[in-house]
């Protein structure tokens, strides 16, 4: 899972423009021109800050689609940013301008979002708590259920929920502070069972106060209920968390497991949710095939659902965003247009 993202300017362009996979997008959306007059307001580079801008941007994942595609679009576009305007120092809080979850995407490994105490939130900046070669085990496999439009955004989701959630507040005094500790400690200590547990309670705690938020939000559907269910019937079989689910504003689950159990969960999942293209169904890292033994399958007491995901990318811990040096690798052309495919 990645974005990539080129940006040039020039005294030929005669406006700024953006496309996002392909498509023009409107370079004017507060959330994006919040980013770019931040990086222009720190920019070394002042002798081109008149030009005018053109960026284009693509994902290999499903956008707006509750996995975090704005998050690393944000991240990218604020990385390329900074080095044609050449910013320097922390750019993680530039980068929460344009989506929240950003501000941990500027780093690799695993990341803290700190809430910060300004009123201003200069301090709401992501702090790095382990490397990504801290804990080379891990890995992630997301489930994509539905890969389109969610119908009511994460930043609009939440800020119902602050107005009309009487969970939340309860939540983020008194359960928040605690299990974000936990869960620091785990990753250092490469605890999976605690990591698991907390992982999958802050998943459905966030679902509950979505639940509780006025009129209700709901980001999940029946497939992501029975994932759920396959989760904890599997590490009820095994009598530990041996897989995690969390589920961010969306349908869509992202399972965290350790890299022995891959091969096992993707059998288990092809299963379960028999695949329309099986040729196609998993996508990113290989993984061998094997069996699942009879014991284990009569366990889970599913009835296939053929279809039910659409395909599964199985991933890992990754790192910050990069300046790639490739040339052949660029989105733009000299005139300042998208390439075509």
């Amino acid at each position: 899972m990645c974005a990539k993202t080129t940006v040039a300017c020039s005294e030929h362009f005669e406006c700024d423009r953006m496309w996002l996979n392909g498509k023009e997008q409107d370079i004017q959306a507060p959330r994006l021109q919040n980013c770019i007059t931040e990086l222009k307001k720190r920019a070394k580079n002042v002798k081109i800050l008149n030009l005018h801008l053109h960026i284009c941007s693509e994902n290999n994942f499903p956008t707006a689609a509750g996995l975090a595609s704005s998050a690393a679009g944000f991240a990218c576009l604020v990385k390329a940013l900074a080095a044609l305007y050449d910013v320097e120092g922390d750019l993680s809080q530039i980068a929460r301008q344009g989506s929240g979850s950003a501000s941990r995407s500027m780093y690799g490994g695993f990341v803290q979002w700190v809430a910060g105490i300004q009123a201003d939130g200069s301090d709401s900046v992501a702090q790095q708590i382990a490397s990504k070669e801290h804990w080379p085990e891990m890995r992630a496999l997301i489930l994509v259920v539905n890969a389109g439009k969610k119908e009511i955004g994460s930043t609009i989701g939440m800020q119902q929920s602050v107005l009309t959630s009487s969970l939340l507040p309860y939540r983020v005094s008194n359960i928040v502070p605690e299990r974000v500790e936990a869960i620091k400690k785990a990753i250092l200590e490469k605890d999976f069972q605690t990591f698991a547990e907390i992982t999958m309670k802050e998943s459905n705690q966030f679902h509950a106060i979505c639940l509780d938020t006025f009129p209700p939000i709901q980001y999940m559907n029946s497939t992501s209920l029975k994932i759920i269910h396959l989760v904890h019937v599997y590490n009820d079989f095994y009598g530990k968390n041996k897989v995690a689910y969390t589920f961010d504003a969306g349908p869509n689950a992202c399972l965290y497991l350790l890299e022995k159990d891959v091969p096992e969960i993707i059998s288990i999942i092809k299963t379960i949710f028999p695949p329309n293209n099986d040729a196609e169904f998993i996508k990113g890292l290989d993984s061998p095939d094997v069996s699942i033994s009879q014991e284990l399958l009569d366990s889970l007491l599913m009835t296939p659902e053929q279809g039910a995901i659409h395909y599964v990318i199985n991933t890992q811990i990754g790192s910050g965003p990069a300046i790639i040096q490739e040339t052949d690798q660029h989105l733009l052309d000299g005139k300042g247009l998208p390439l075509s495919k």
